[in-house]
């Protein structure tokens, strides 16, 4: 056995990718790691290039080289640049007769065409070295060259600085992917979800498990896509996310689930969405919030890129009234100032009516913002636009106040303001004089909501005057928690829907007032914000099926039905479990400094929804629905037509 178990091990060894591993004693646990000897990655294995185009230095002089890639561009038929996903490379393209036919290829094929090239490498004559180019001190005297395949004229030059629709980009997506940020992109991303599973299931003991695409349709959440069945009447859904599934992995003992897991949500599509969409998918038996928080902490410093500062553990955390009453938003961007401020205390007296008038009701405050050097880069046209917003978006009152020397007040509500109010004021929000203070009054949570869209906003105008705010090379990281475990029904405020799902537990100190007041009960929610976005979120989840059974039928008023294989297996030794997904769409494109996640994703929706690629969606003849029981109802302005 003892032979068996060490030759095992020296084929381990021998491998290109062996690791020796070694058992860790922490303070909490054993934890399994891997020695940080790795080889580096074998690029031209299995091809018919020695090299790639980007990997080639002074140190190769002299060796024969095959290279495939596209030509990127030609000069005076004397050199062309070879790309690959590595780089580029110059060729010397032969003058002599001897090499006619190579000269021919090289000459003729159109930019973009593929070809593979075999010569020697050699230094670049003195005073021709490219500093810009990591390969700027050699170039390849070609011998051999074969035209793979040739290019019609593009749509558009592969070029990053050359300007391109998105719709464009769409529309030919595989050209798009050859331009270099494309390429860092989505490589990038690939390193990042290899080293998350290296952390999970290599050092922490992870099960990666696929979870069925063919679902049921799940209560409450967003819009769900439908797949017909063969069966009439019945149909399956794609799930949102394996939230099911992933519990009932924890009841059937599997204890650490982990998948990158494809998600789908039929609802418009935003900078930061898509109607499919990609999570790293966490959970965990027997494991509290602090254990939960602390996997995220480790697993993104783990997996984050060494070309940026390494990130700091543990995260700031805040509660949802804290980032609520100081943000006005429960993704708060961190990166800058700007806080919202309570000062309805020094205009408890005041004679402005309209802060009277909001004083005089419960939830009635007065809240404000300070834009420092706001004199210096607002213009009045932009205070007007500010105001604009915020009485069409939240029909809500702005006031400015304007602070000048020797605490001149140029504003509509100055004269109102007694010496002593505007003392306090400026002690309160820490002003000066080249400050805007932006002032609004009303119920709580509305007042914050405003001047949270305005301390934006703000943030907005004042970058692209040229003050810098949110440092683009920063990354703020910051769990939310705490947050209510129902809210009322847009449409019936007298009901009430999940804040996140049925499935989170309550805050322990919380349960009794699940039977008395619910809407004051907080949840057992957390969320991972960074830079103003979220992108995890998780929470404990109900074990018990009779408490998880009461939240469903009598507060939210569900069919039960709907989930009774889910009660069921409660019911059936549950234990405590929690988890967490991440958003790695969204990760990936703040990492990336990407505008929007599409350029993250190698084939996306367009902002409708629609590959415009391959114009999906597309109809079907009436005979391919018929197995479904289906039949298209056109609108009356639409029959006969695509929609």
């Amino acid at each position: 056995m003892f032979t068996c178990w060490l030759g095992r091990l020296c084929r381990r060894l021998s491998t290109p990718t062996g690791r020796i591993t070694h058992l860790i004693h922490g303070s909490h646990s054993r934890r399994l790691v891997l020695s940080s000897q790795r080889r580096i990655p074998e690029l031209s294995s299995f091809v018919a290039r020695t090299n790639t185009c980007g990997e080639l230095r002074s140190s190769h002089i002299g060796q024969e080289v095959t290279l495939c890639g596209w030509i990127q561009y030609r000069r005076q038929n004397i050199f062309l640049v070879l790309r690959d996903f590595h780089g580029l490379v110059q060729v010397v393209i032969p003058q002599d007769e001897s090499a006619a036919s190579v000269k021919k290829i090289l000459c003729e094929a159109p930019v973009e065409s593929v070809v593979q090239v075999s010569g020697t490498v050699i230094s670049r004559p003195p005073g021709q070295e490219n500093p810009k180019m990591p390969t700027g001190e050699i170039e390849i005297q070609v011998k051999l060259a074969e035209l793979l395949n040739t290019c019609k004229k593009l749509p558009f030059e592969i070029k990053d600085f050359v300007k391109k629709t998105e719709a464009l980009r769409l529309q030919y997506r595989y050209l798009d992917l050859r331009s270099f940020q494309m390429q860092h992109n989505l490589r990038l991303r690939s390193r990042m979800v290899m080293k998350m599973r290296e952390y999970l299931c290599n050092l922490h003991g992870f099960v990666d498990i696929e979870t069925p695409t063919l679902f049921k349709r799940t209560p409450g959440g967003a819009k769900e896509f439908i797949v017909p069945s063969r069966e009439p009447g019945k149909f399956y859904c794609l799930p949102q996310s394996p939230q099911q599934f992933k519990q009932l992995l924890m009841v059937g003992g599997l204890d650490r689930y982990f998948q990158v897991a494809r998600c789908y949500r039929d609802e418009g599509s935003r900078p930061d969405r898509q109607p499919e969409f990609t999570q790293i998918d966490i959970e965990m038996s027997f494991v509290d919030q602090t254990g939960i928080r602390s996997l995220i902490e480790g697993l993104l410093q783990y997996s984050w890129p060494s070309d940026k500062d390494p990130v700091a553990v543990p995260f700031p955390s805040m509660t949802f009234a804290e980032a609520m009453a100081s943000y006005g938003t429960d993704k708060p961007d961190t990166r800058f100032g700007m806080k919202i401020v309570d000062i309805s205390d020094v205009f408890r007296n005041t004679e402005v009516g309209f802060l009277q008038d909001a004083l005089s009701k419960p939830q009635g405050t007065v809240k404000a913002i300070c834009i420092s050097e706001g004199t210096k880069y607002l213009k009045r046209k932009d205070i007007e636009s500010l105001r604009k917003f915020a009485a069409d978006h939240f029909n809500q009152e702005v006031l400015p106040v304007f602070l000048k020397d020797n605490r001149n007040w140029n504003s509509p509500v100055a004269k109102s303001i007694m010496e002593e109010q505007r003392s306090e004021l400026i002690r309160l929000m820490d002003t000066q004089e080249d400050c805007v203070v932006l002032l609004t009054a009303g119920e709580h949570r509305k007042a914050c909501s405003v001047l949270g869209k305005l301390r934006l906003e703000c943030a907005d105008l004042l970058e692209a005057r040229g003050l810098v705010l949110r440092d683009p090379a920063l990354f703020s990281f910051l769990w939310v928690v705490d947050f209510p475990l129902f809210l009322p029904k847009e449409e019936n405020p007298g009901e009430l829907e999940s804040a996140h799902h049925p499935f989170t537990a309550p805050h322990p100190s919380d349960i009794h007032l699940l039977y008395t007041e619910p809407k004051q009960v907080r949840s057992q929610h957390y969320d991972l914000v960074l830079n103003g976005s979220e992108i995890g979120g998780g929470s404990i989840r109900i074990h018990d099926a009779e408490l998880q059974r009461y939240i469903l039928a009598t507060l939210l008023k569900e069919d039960v039905k709907l989930l009774s294989h889910l009660l069921q297996a409660l019911d059936f030794g549950a234990p405590p479990h929690g988890g967490i997904a991440l958003g790695l769409d969204r990760l990936i494109c703040l990492v990336t400094g990407a505008p929007s996640i599409r350029d993250v994703i190698a084939f996306p929706k367009s902002f409708r929804g629609h590959d415009l690629m391959s114009s999906a969606p597309d109809s079907l003849p009436p005979e391919d629905l018929k197995p479904y029981h289906i039949q298209v109802s056109w609108p009356a302005d639409s029959k006969g037509k695509e929609l």
